[in-house]
C-alpha cells in the first residue's frame, strides 16, 4: 500500500513540477517578449529623435550589426534599411506592423523576415512626415534569455522533485500507519481516521459472521475426525493428482503403512497391481472396486470418484478388512468339495456292493455280509448329512435358542455310556472327576459338544489308552477338561482342527470312524454359549481341550 500512494503522491508532485516549468517558461517568455518590444519601441523614440535634430543622415551613421532599423514611406516603399539595400526590397505596405503604424500611429509583429531568414520581432512608428520608422529584433535574443533562466529552473525543479519523493514516502508512511494499526480482530479499536468508520464496521460485521462460520466448520471438522477416527474400516480422501488430502488411523493400519511418505501418494501406500487399477478407474470417473493383499490380510478397496459433470475433483476410499470373508469363502469351497467327496465314497461302495448283489455273484451265505457293509456306510451317510446339516444350523443360527439348566457332569456320564463299546474296541479307559456343573443351555447341543470331544478323544487315542475328563468350578464359569494319551497335534495344525475334515493324521484318520465334523461342531456350539475352547497338544503325548461354560448362560 505504500508504495501504491508513494507513487501515486510522487506522481502529482511530478505532474504539478512539470506543468509548472511549462507555465514558468511561457510565461517567461511571454515576459521577455514585451521587455523586447519595449525595447524596440525604446529605439524608435531614440531613433526618431535623431532623425527630428540630423535628419536622414543619422540613418547613415547606424550600425549594420544590432537592431534592424528600416524607413518605409506611406507608400510602401523602403527608403532606408542598415541590413539589406533599400532598392532590392519588396514592397512593405502589406506588413502587419506597417498597416496597424499607418492606422493607428504604432504597431507591432512577429513573423519569420524574408530578409534575414528567421523569427523576428518588428515595432513600427508614424512619423510627422508620414514615413513608418521601423524596428525589429531576431526574437532568438528573447529564446536565449529564456533558456538561459531554464537550467537554473531546472536545476531547482530535480531538487524539488527530490524533496518531493522524500516528502512523498514520509507523508505515504503517515498516512499508512494508521490503516497498519488496525486490529483485524477488533477495527473498532485504535486511532483511526473517520472516513474509514463505516468500512471497518462492515470488517467488524464479517468478522463475526466468519467467526460463527468458523466455529461451525471446526465443530463439523471435529466430528468428521470423530466419525472417521473410529471407524474400523480405512478412509482416505485424495485430490485428481493422487495426493492424499484427509486419512483416518485405520487406513494406515489396514494397509499395513506406519506413516505417510513426503508427497502422500496414495500409490506409495500399495505397490499391488489391483490397488493401482481402482485408483486408474476412479480417476477415469468409473467406481471400482478391488481385494488387495496387505500385511498377510485380504483388503476390499472401494474407489469412488467424486465428479462435477465431467469434471473430477477427488477420490473418495474406503478399506475394509474382508479376510475373514475371503477365508469363509475358502472354507464353504472346501466344505463343498469334502462333503461331496465323503458322501461320493460311501455311494460308491453301495452301488458297487449292490451292483455285485444284482449280478447274482454274491453267495447265499455273504449276503448278511454285504448288507451290513451297506447298512453302515447307509450309517455312516445319515451321520454325515445330520451333522452337516446342524453345522449350517449353527452357523446360521437357525438352532431353537430356548434355554434351560443342563448339569455337564450328567451329560459327561451319559457320553461315557454311549462311548463303552467304542472304547471297549479300541481299548481305551476313562476316568471322570468333578461333581454337579449346572449351566444355561440349549440341552441338544451341550450334549452334541460334550460327546464329539469325548468321541474323538477316544477315536485318536492309542491302543490301552486313557481319557480323563475332568469338571471343576471357577467361579465365574464351569470348566470342561478332556485329556487323552493319544497321538497328540502338531503344533502347526492346532489352529486347524476345527475346520471342517480337517484330519491331522491322514494315514491314522482313514482308519477311524467318523465325519470329520465333530471338532468343527464343538466350536460353533461352544460360541453359541458363550463358551471358551482351548486346546493343548504335544505330538505322541496326547492333547487336552478345554471349555469353559459360563454359569449364567449368554
Amino acid at each position: 500500500m505504500i508504495r501504491r500512494i508513494f507513487r501515486s503522491t510522487f506522481t502529482v508532485v511530478l505532474a504539478t513540477l512539470f506543468l509548472s516549468v511549462i507555465l514558468f517558461a511561457g510565461t517567461l517568455y511571454g515576459y521577455f517578449e514585451n521587455r523586447m518590444y519595449g525595447m524596440l519601441e525604446q529605439s524608435a523614440v531614440y531613433i526618431e529623435s535623431a532623425l527630428d535634430a540630423q535628419g536622414l543622415s543619422y540613418l547613415s551613421s547606424l550600425p549594420a550589426g544590432g537592431e534592424r532599423v528600416t524607413l518605409i514611406d506611406a507608400g510602401g516603399k523602403v527608403l532606408f534599411d542598415n541590413y539589406a539595400d533599400p532598392a532590392a526590397m519588396e514592397d512593405h505596405s502589406g506588413r502587419e506592423e506597417v498597416v496597424q503604424a499607418l492606422d493607428q500611429g504604432s504597431g507591432r509583429s512577429a513573423r519569420e523576415s524574408a530578409t534575414l531568414r528567421q523569427k523576428t520581432l518588428y515595432y513600427a512608428r508614424l512619423l510627422d512626415d508620414g514615413t513608418v520608422l521601423r524596428v525589429s529584433a531576431a526574437q532568438q535574443s528573447v529564446s536565449a534569455l529564456v533558456l538561459g533562466m531554464i537550467r537554473p529552473l531546472l536545476l531547482i525543479a530535480a531538487m524539488a522533485l527530490g524533496l518531493g519523493a522524500v516528502l512523498a514516502m514520509k507523508l505515504s508512511e503517515r498516512i499508512v500507519e494508521p490503516i497498519n494499526a488496525i486490529d483485524p480482530e477488533h477495527p473498532e479499536k485504535g486511532d483511526i481516521y473517520p472516513e474509514l468508520t463505516p468500512l471497518l464496521k462492515k470488517l467488524r460485521d464479517q468478522n463475526k459472521t466468519i467467526g460463527m462460520q468458523m466455529d461451525e466448520l471446526r465443530q463439523k471438522q471435529r466430528e468428521f475426525e470423530a466419525i472417521t477416527r473410529h471407524m474400523g474400516e480405512g478412509f482416505l480422501i485424495a485430490d485428481p493428482g493422487r495426493k492424499i488430502l484427509s486419512y483416518n488411523q485405520s487406513a494406515l493400519d489396514l494397509l499395513g503403512v506406519g506413516h505417510l511418505t513426503q508427497d502422500r501418494s496414495l500409490l506409495a501406500l500399495n505397490r499391488c497391481e489391483n490397488f493401482r487399477k481402482a485408483i486408474d478407474l476412479a480417476i477415469a470417473g468409473e467406481r471400482s472396486s478391488e481385494v488387495i493383499c496387505a500385511g498377510g490380510r485380504h483388503i476390499r478397496i472401494i474407489v469412488d470418484p467424486v465428479l462435477e459433470g465431467d469434471v473430477l475433483h477427488g477420490l473418495v476410499i474406503l478399506a475394509m478388512d474382508v479376510s475373514g470373508q475371503v477365508e469363509w469363502e475358502r472354507l464353504r469351497r472346501e466344505f463343498a468339495a469334502n462333503v461331496s467327496h465323503e458322501l461320493k465314497t460311501p455311494l460308491t461302495s453301495i452301488s458297487g456292493i449292490a451292483e455285485i448283489m444284482k449280478n447274482g455273484m454274491v453267495q447265499n451265505e455273504d449276503v448278511i455280509h454285504f448288507a451290513g457293509h451297506i447298512h453302515r456306510e447307509a450309517e455312516r451317510m445319515i451321520s454325515l448329512i445330520r451333522d452337516t446339516i446342524r453345522l449350517s444350523q449353527l452357523d446360521e443360527g437357525a438352532v431353537e435358542r430356548e434355554r434351560q439348566e443342563v448339569d455337564l457332569y450328567q451329560v459327561v456320564d451319559s457320553a461315557v455310556r454311549q462311548l463303552t463299546e467304542t472304547a471297549r474296541k479300541n481299548g481305551v479307559t476313562f476316568e471322570i472327576t468333578g461333581g454337579p456343573a449346572p449351566v444355561m443351555g440349549v440341552p441338544p447341543i451341550v450334549e452334541e459338544v460334550v460327546y464329539n470331544l469325548m468321541e474323538s478323544a477316544v477315536k485318536y487315542n492309542v491302543p490301552d489308552g486313557k481319557v480323563e475328563v475332568a469338571i471343576s468350578d471357577k467361579g465365574h464359569a464351569f470348566e470342561l477338561a478332556v485329556s487323552d494319551t493319544g497321538i497328540g497335534i502338531p503344533k502347526e495344525d492346532i489352529d486347524r482342527i476345527f475346520e471342517r475334515f480337517y484330519r491331522v493324521d491322514k494315514s491314522h484318520s482313514s482308519t477311524v470312524a467318523g465325519t470329520g465334523l465333530g471338532l468343527s461342531i464343538v466350536k460353533h456350539g461352544a460360541a453359541l454359549h458363550g463358551a471358551e475352547v482351548r486346546i493343548d497338544s504335544k505330538p505322541g503325548q496326547g492333547t487336552r481341550v478345554t471349555v469353559l461354560w459360563p454359569k449364567g448362560g449368554r
